[in-house]
């Protein structure tokens, strides 16, 4: 069972940062640890924060963040400075290698996935084609 979770991704074309563990399928910037923290620390229930892909915007894919509670069979797990994330099966193949940041300025806060495997972004960021 799952919640969804009100923030927002962008998806930036580009390999990520060298913070990458290794024999990660996505690796967490310090910035993306403490704002799962925070929000984790709001859903004791749930024990991690899955990312999804589905169809949608004008390139084709975006990313979904909700909170799950069970990680299902097939799923990817991440574990980071304490941080769980769970990749849906649907999803391994086009985040594999990503980096997860999350930035805020004075108009907006949002996570970012650096991912080297994009072909493509639609102008707002939010879609992606692989």
């Amino acid at each position: 069972m799952s919640s969804s979770l009100a923030a927002t991704a962008r998806v930036v074309k580009g390999g990520a940062s060298r913070l990458r563990p290794l024999r990660s399928a996505l690796s967490l910037t310090p910035n993306a640890v403490g704002r799962i923290k925070v929000l984790m620390e709001k859903k004791p229930d749930f024990k991690a924060l899955k990312i999804g892909v589905k169809q949608k915007g004008c390139n084709g894919l975006t990313y979904t963040l909700d909170y799950a509670k069970e990680k299902a069979k097939l799923d990817e797990e991440v574990v980071q400075d304490g941080i769980r994330i769970w990749i849906d099966n649907k999803a391994q193949l086009s985040i594999l290698g990503s980096e997860m940041d999350f930035v805020s300025d004075k108009l907006s806060s949002e996570f970012v996935f650096r991912n080297p495997n994009i072909k493509g972004t639609c102008g707002c960021g939010e879609s992606f084609s692989i």
